[in-house]
């Protein structure tokens, strides 16, 4: 069974406003490459060579102008989806159905960077035989997450963005699923805020049994607010710094 890469990378980005009333959140940028550079990368130092970019708004067709075919991440080809409005993650990744076809696949939402390449992660993933792995990270701010209760070195529930967290470990923006993840999204009801979850896709995979984590070693951070955009520029510039002075 192959393994395909999706990018999301929709959604309003209304958090960033005035910055994203004229372009897409995940072009902005986060110290010297576009947003949108880091997750593709993510996948691609994974080993992960077929990817498609999933967006939406009037920005979509600037992807297509940066981007191209991929070939500043020495691929190939390039695929595009395009979702209409704002319908959630898990919608966005109900998109990618016909670009995966029979294959698992590793899904990291487009705002996310991290320090340390995901390769291992991946590779745990191909080895475990099916079922959904996730990432876990300890954070200071877990209401704003969706946040895993751990015990016995399994998860046994995931709240989205609880009131009162009952842990610090928050599931980062990187999903691995096998190809039962379309039929699970195909029959998600949408949540109170309209929009189709993914913490609902992957508490589905643990109510099976079939869910599997890790805690992630380094920094991660998202870039989906005015505090960790400057975060996430920040860390990336110490990391370019210390690439620029080993080479």
């Amino acid at each position: 069974m192959g393994l395909k890469g999706v990018v999301l990378a929709g959604g309003t980005g209304s958090r960033l406003a005035p910055l994203t009333r004229v372009t897409n959140k995940h072009l902005l940028p986060v110290y010297d490459q576009p947003m949108v550079y880091y997750p593709i990368r993510m996948l691609v130092e994974a080993g992960i060579r077929d990817i498609m970019v999933v967006t939406g708004g009037d920005g979509a067709g600037d992807f297509l102008k940066l981007l191209g075919n991929g070939e500043a991440f020495g691929l190939e080809q390039m695929q595009y989806g395009y979702q209409k409005g704002a319908g959630g993650i898990a919608e966005a990744l109900g998109l990618t159905r016909y670009f995966v076809g029979d294959d698992d696949v590793v899904v990291v939402l487009g705002d996310n960077i991290l320090e340390k390449p995901i390769t291992d992660a991946v590779q745990s993933f191909r080895e475990q035989g099916g079922g959904a792995r996730v990432l876990l990270t300890e954070v200071h701010d877990p209401e704003r997450f969706g946040v895993a209760e751990v015990d016995g070195g399994r998860i046994t529930r995931i709240v989205e963005k609880p009131q009162e967290p009952r842990s610090n470990l928050a599931v980062i923006g990187v999903y691995m699923y096998d190809n039962d993840v379309f039929d699970i999204v195909a029959d998600l009801e949408p949540s109170a805020r309209g929009e189709l979850e993914i913490t609902d896709v992957n508490n589905a995979y643990l109510a099976r049994g079939d869910l599997r984590h890790a805690v992630i070693d380094g920094w991660w951070t998202d870039a989906g607010t005015f505090e960790s955009l400057h975060k996430a520029t920040c860390l990336a510039r110490a990391l370019r710094g210390g690439e620029q002075a080993a080479s």
